[in-house]
């Protein structure tokens, strides 16, 4: 079998999963079930990291794979399984077919930064801030780019194509679909991260993983120790520079014959255009000493790429900022913000009322996250929760935690509201921050309370019934009282469980007559008085 197979392997495997999870995060009509959601991020390194170490019991094993992975192939989880790292090689290849004469060179490794990036990282989260990892895990920086970038412009192609069906009298095949606004700022966090990935891929290939990214960092010390390793044939090798110019790690070096392992990730672009057939692959020759890392750049005739190159001076300037100002916020006090005052379209105005604002101490996190200190030390902000939440009432947070939860998802009964069966956010998590919960625990966890503003209700304000809020309440925590000639709501915060229908379905703006204020640590809510009457109902007798 010849080598240059490998590359061929390796270009299907990352198809595959960049498909994959670019189909997870972008599906907007739930065609995967959760068990789907699972299975497709099982292999992703942090999550799965993160539930090794959060859940009690259990070793994902996708951590073991990935492992287990490096320590026999080298970073082959960087080039065929990370999303990232795929999105990069997919503008490494249009770089090139936009920049004719664009051609990679051995550079000196950024070791310093990245190994400080890393070490910043792990005295972050050892004091309890998960912020910085939030904001460089690969894959979950890749589930933002697809949910809050990708998944727009999918959408708006659907509603075209489906206006344009509808026109035709077909209405079977598409339809039209609403996405829930994001807030402009994790939106802006978010596209600015996306366009330094692109900048960096467009210019200098995978400068990201091997300076920025902690997963690439941590798997590209591993792979110095792998079993099977490309190397350079001295009798054979003609120093003829092509293995280097195709090279996107820009870690091999043709003066000395020798790779960066800590700096290569697997794509085997070398062993498919080397004409002499001297990249090799095989396992590494015992008691050879690597030497990965020369430092002087290597004096061969390479065609140099036009326009602004990214100096590194600059670049450590702006990350060490980044950093220091990052480690900074999360050790500040988790300060909570306001509800967000994004209205539905749809509202019904009242003339006199929603003049008080809604006093909210906490924001509501989701159920099976069991409190707010504990998701926000653990979740990554992924977003497939987002993603996959079927009545969109999860959204990401930017201050709704605090600085130290940014990113993370929170419960925005503006947008939707949390419906009384379903339990999908615990079953997709792929980090255990949200743990599952069966549809009768989910009954009882109580995320949040309801209160009621009388002074903003309708009833009071208008002299109007209304109501709304008591109808759509699944346990009637929220009920009707006489109110004169009217009825006025009334919560009975015992079996309230904080879902939120309330303050969804209320008409009044711009602040909500009910609002739901978070749990900072669930609780357990009573069960509805209707269904322990129904259980008190002999087994051939009417309930009326």
């Amino acid at each position: 079998m010849k080598l240059s197979i490998l590359k061929k392997i390796r270009v299907v495997l990352a198809l595959f999963f960049f498909l994959l999870l670019s189909a997870v995060f972008i599906d907007f009509r739930s065609t995967f079930g959760e068990t789907f959601y699972q299975w497709a991020v099982s292999l992703q390194f942090v999550p799965a990291l993160m539930k090794t170490i959060t859940v009690a019991g259990v070793v994902a094993w996708g951590l073991i794979a990935v492992l287990a992975l490096t320590l026999l192939f080298g970073r082959v989880y960087c080039s065929a399984i990370c999303p990232l790292g795929i999105m990069q090689d997919v503008v490494s290849w249009f770089s090139r077919k936009v920049k004719k004469k664009h051609r990679y060179k051995f550079r000196k490794a950024w070791t310093i930064t990245r190994y400080s990036i890393l070490g910043v990282l792990l005295l972050v989260v050892l004091f309890g801030g998960i912020t910085l990892l939030t904001v460089l895990d690969p894959y979950s920086l890749f589930g933002r780019i697809a949910s809050y970038l990708f998944k727009p412009i999918v959408v708006w192609l659907n509603n075209l194509g489906a206006a344009a069906l509808s026109s035709a009298d077909v209405y079977s095949i598409l339809y039209q679909y609403d996405l829930a606004p994001v807030q402009l700022t994790v939106l802006g966090t978010t596209l600015l991260f996306f366009i330094l990935v692109i900048v960096m891929a467009f210019n200098r290939g995978r400068l990201y993983c091997n300076s920025v990214c902690p997963v690439g960092t941590v798997l590209g010390f591993l792979s110095k120790y792998s079993l099977f390793k490309i190397e350079l044939d001295h009798d054979t090798c003609t120093k003829c520079g092509k293995c280097m110019r195709v090279c996107k790690a820009e870690c091999i070096s043709i003066k000395t014959q020798t790779i960066d392992y800590s700096r290569c990730v697997a794509c085997y672009n070398c062993i498919d255009t080397c004409p002499e057939d001297a990249a090799v692959y095989r396992i590494s020759r015992k008691g050879k000493k690597d030497k990965a890392v020369e430092l002087k750049p290597v004096d061969v005739m390479v065609a140099q790429p036009k326009g602004p190159q990214m100096s590194k001076r600059s670049f450590l300037f702006t990350a060490g900022a980044g950093m220091a100002a990052v480690a900074g916020l999360t050790s500040v006090k988790k300060v909570q913000a306001a509800a967000v005052t994004q209205q539905d379209s749809t509202t019904v105005h009242s003339s006199n009322g929603g003049k008080i604002p809604e006093n909210k101490q906490y924001a509501v996190s989701p159920p099976g996250s069991e409190s707010i200190e504990r998701f926000n030390d653990i979740c990554t902000g992924c977003s497939l929760c987002v993603s996959a939440c079927p009545s969109k009432v999860l959204q990401p947070s930017f201050l709704e935690y605090g600085l130290a939860g940014m990113l993370q998802p929170h419960m925005d009964f503006h947008t939707g509201l949390c419906n009384f069966d379903c339990t999908t956010c615990g079953e997709v998590c792929p980090t255990g921050a949200i743990k599952p919960l069966t549809v009768e625990q989910k009954h009882v966890t109580q995320i949040g309370k309801a209160h009621f503003i009388k002074a903003n209700c309708i009833v009071e304000t208008d002299g109007t019934d209304c109501g709304a809020c008591s109808e759509h309440c699944p346990t009637k925590a929220v009920h009707m009282v006489p109110y004169g000639d009217l009825v006025i709501p009334e919560v009975t915060e015992d079996i309230c469980v904080g879902c939120g229908a309330c303050e969804h379905a209320c008409p009044v703006t711009p602040h909500k007559a009910i609002y739901v204020d978070g749990n900072p640590k669930h609780l357990e809510a009573k069960k509805p008085e209707t269904e322990k009457a129904k259980s008190d109902l002999k087994e051939d007798e009417f309930p009326f």
